[in-house]
This record gives C-alpha cells, structure tokens and sequence, in this order.
C-alpha cells in the first residue's frame, strides 16, 4: 500500500548571464581604448576622451588618425555619444565608465609620444643671434656671451621666436575655465597638475601665452607663487617666465599686481623658485613701460643681493634685469641710495661675474650721481688696473665704463693722471680688440689730453682729496652712449628658453 504523501521535485535554476559583448568602436577612446565618459568632439572632427585632449594638449602631442592629424583647437561636448554609452552599459548591465584622470591620460599619451633624442644640451645663447642654441655640454665655451643680445631669461629653454603679436586665439574659454577652477581647488595635486600642464603648454605655444594671460589666470598665479609648497612654486613661478616672453604680455602681467609676490619670492623662495622670480623681472624689464613700476615696487635691492647668489641662473638674469632697469635715471639713484656702488666695484676686483657687473657699472656712469660714487669709490684706478692686467672678462664694457667716468671733470682727469690712466688708453686704441673699443679709447684720450686755461693752476693733490665733484658735470647724451656701445636693449622678444639664455630654465 502506498503512501499518502506526495513528494514533490523543486529545482532551481540560474538565469544565464548577458553575454560579454565588445562595445562597438566608436564607443572607444582612439587613445586610450577605453569606453568613453566623457567624449568630446575637436576641430579635426575626431571624438576622444576630454581628460585625453588636454593631456594631448599639454604635451603638445597631435596624434595623426585615418591619415590626418588631430585639431584640439576647439572642443564640443558629445552629449548624444555619452548618453548612447550609457544606454549601452545599463542594457548589458554594465557599470557606466568613470571619466579618466588627468594623471592617468598624460601617462596613456607619453606612451604614445615617440621618444625624445638622448642628447644633453646646456643652455649657452648663440653669439650672433638673440635667440638661444643648442650645444653639447661636453664642449662648453670659455668665453662668455655677449650678454646684450640676451632677451630671455636663463630659465626658458625653448628656441621659437616671439617676434610676431599674436592675434588669434586657439584656447576655449572652457579650457581656461578649467586651468583656472584647478588651480584655485583645495587639492594640492590637481593644483599641481593644473601648474604643469599650463607650463608645458605656454612653453612651446606661442598663441597660449597670449590668451592664457588674462586677469583670472594672473590672479591664480599670484596666490600660488607664494605658496609654502616648493612645486607650486616654481612651477607658478614658471608659468609667469613663459607668459611674460610675449611682448603684448609685459605691461598687463606688472599691473595685475603680481610683482610684489615676485619680489618677495626672490628674497626668500626656494632655490628654482628664485630663478624663474629673476628670469621673470628680467623678461619684464625689458619693457620701457615698466622699468619705472619694477623700480618703485623694490625689486633693486633683492636684485642686488642674488648677484651673489649660489644659483647661476639667478646671478645671470638678476644683472641682466638690473642693466635694463638702470637705463631709466630713477633707478639709478635708488642704486647709489643703496651703496651699490661698492658692492659692484667689490665684485669686479674679485673677479666675481666681472663682466656682467660691469654692464651695470656702465649704466651708472651715465648719470652725474653715479659718476661721483664710482670717482669716490676709486672706479679709474680700479679699471685702469683691470686694463693694464688685462684680466677682464669683457674689455669693451670695461672702456665703455671708464668712458662713462670721462664726463666727471677735472676730478676724473686728476684720477686719471695718478694712475697712469692715458698710457693704458693709448696702447688699447692702437691694439683693442674691437673698433668700438679702439672708438672708446680715442675720446677719452681726448679728454685727458684737452688743455684748459684752469688746468694750469690746478692743485692736483688738492683736487684728489676733494670728497665730491663739481655740480657743473656734463651729461653724457643717451645716443652718444649707444654710440660707444651701450646700446638700449632690443625688444625683440623670442626666452627664452634665457631655460631667454639659460629660464630650461625657463620654465
């Protein structure tokens, strides 16, 4: 007899998971492979990931595809390609991508990017040209550059020239937007990241430093040079070197208000930071228009104080900014206020960048209170001495300074004559090494030699214990003095990369 209980037979059974299908193509980022976030349309017309663009764009890479290069000039949202993606992951139950970081595509891009030469170059400017060439540093050169042709700072290194004002623009405001909510985020690293790529990009892209110098980014510069934080300060710091090579550039950057952080990063920064501070005081002294402004806002004596500086980059652009700014007379007596001539005649005499401290020395011998510190400072025995050695790097500065001191009066021919002065002179005109040297050499030649009806019952020893020159001093005019080779600087705006000679420097 059976049994009265019904036995019943449950089974379970798993729903068969979606089948993985490989999203179509265009769903992919041509860059990174990778399922689109957010996909943006460029100028060529191609579709890629954003975070790909800018990374693209900061490196300067332009990835050729179906036989054309990539545009970024512009970009367009791709609203209906995101939303099918999205679409497409839900129907196969798929997590939506997440956008790609900013770190993550610069290293997708550098993979992608053919490998730069293996050749080491120092940052040596080329003697005939302002801008800077390329040499091996297994071959440096003894003799100094002239640093007159010099119109980028040490800290710049690329070789493209700035000559031409750039009217059009190739950066989105939405890109500027960009640049500009990083580096004000409270993030450290997307500070940082906004920083590099903004140098990269101004470094090698003339268009980008024009449009990229507007109030919104200065404003967000100037608050991140003074950070506590050594790579947001210098690599701000390098930013503003690119940005002041163009020459539309110089006035905006001194009136936005960003010099006094400058000033204050060259007292106290670090060491890097203190190079792009000088490079970029030097880069915006060559504008007539601001000479002035960097004077009044003191940025004279920190200049002065990095000339002993352990940085050669901040020694080399911190003479050259204070050559330019002592072209205007202000400047000049806020130096002799300053006791510099001592300072400068110290370093001559111990041959510490006498030739480049000797540019200064020139500028100062221009004005009526720079020719009376330099005569009291014993300058015309100090450089008669120089001569007669011949241990002076740049002979023809040398001259011009001591041509400068010729418009001091009886007071210069007194010195002159104790210290044997007009032997010196005559051998330089006869066997100098420039015609503008030999030039030099004639006039003050002239000077000593010319007889007035005073000279005759003139004390000698008197005259040279005398504390101050006469009031009557002649001026040297500015065009007699470009003449003798101390020519205003051209603004033929390239450093650059002084590195401009030099601101990898730079920048």
């Amino acid at each position: 007899m059976g049994s009265g209980k019904q036995r019943w037979k449950i089974s379970f059974h798993k729903s068969p998971s979606p089948l993985k299908q490989p999203p179509p193509a265009e769903f992919l980022c041509p860059l990174s492979g990778n399922l689109m976030a957010d996909p943006v349309i460029v100028a060529s017309g191609h579709t890629f990931e954003r975070s790909c663009v800018h990374a693209c764009v900061s490196l300067s890479f332009h990835p050729t595809l179906t036989g054309a290069a990539a545009d970024f000039s512009a970009t367009i949202p791709n609203l209906a390609l995101r939303s099918t993606i999205v679409n497409w992951c839900l129907l196969h139950r798929l997590d939506p991508p997440k956008p790609l970081s900013f770190h993550s595509a610069e290293k997708i891009i550098r993979q992608l990017m053919p490998p730069p030469p293996p050749v080491e170059f120092n940052r040596t400017p080329s003697v005939g040209s302002s801008e800077e060439s390329v040499t091996p540093r297994s071959a440096p050169s003894r003799t100094p550059p002239p640093l007159l042709l010099t119109t980028r700072p040490s800290c710049y290194s690329s070789s493209s020239s700035c000559d031409i004002e750039i009217t059009s623009s190739s950066i989105s405001l939405e890109e500027e937007e960009l640049y500009s909510r990083k580096m004000k985020s409270s993030e450290i690293h997307e500070q940082e990241e906004a920083l590099i790529s903004l140098r990269k990009l101004t470094r090698t892209r003339e268009e980008s430093r024009v449009c990229f110098c507007t109030p919104r980014i200065l404003s967000s510069l100037k608050s991140l040079i003074i950070s506590r934080y050594s790579n947001l300060q210098v690599n701000a710091a390098a930013v503003l070197v690119n940005l002041s090579l163009e020459k539309q550039n110089k006035v905006k950057i001194v009136r936005s208000g960003i010099v006094p952080p400058l000033i204050d990063l060259l007292r106290g920064g670090y060491i890097e930071a203190q190079d792009h501070a000088a490079g970029a005081i030097f880069s915006l002294s060559l504008d007539d228009q601001n000479k002035t402004a960097i004077g009044v806002l003191g940025a004279l004596p920190p200049l002065l104080h990095a000339l002993r500086s352990d940085s050669e980059r901040t020694r080399h652009d911190s003479a050259l900014a204070l050559y330019h700014l002592l072209l205007v007379q202000s400047n000049r007596v806020k130096m002799i206020m300053l006791g510099a001539v001592q300072i400068l005649l110290g370093m001559v005499k111990s041959g510490h960048m006498s030739g480049r401290v000797m540019l200064v020395l020139c500028n100062l011998a221009a004005s009526a209170e720079g020719r009376a510190a330099m005569l009291d400072g014993g300058a015309v025995e100090c450089f008669v001495r120089l001569l007669r050695c011949g241990e002076l790097e740049s002979e023809e500065s040398c001259v011009a300074a001591l041509y400068g001191l010729s418009y001091g009066g009886l007071r210069f021919k007194g010195l002159a004559k104790e210290c044997g002065a007009e032997e010196v002179v005559e051998g330089l005109e006869k066997k100098g090494r420039s015609e503008v040297a030999r030039e030099k050499c004639r006039r003050i030649l002239e000077v000593l030699r010319e007889k007035h009806e005073e000279d005759e019952d003139v004390n000698w020893e008197e005259l040279l214990e005398s504390q101050r020159p006469s009031h009557s001093e002649k001026e040297p005019e500015p065009e007699r003095m470009v003449e003798m080779g101390v020519p205003e600087p051209e603004e033929a705006e390239e450093s650059v990369q002084v590195e401009v000679s030099g601101a990898d420097g730079k920048s």
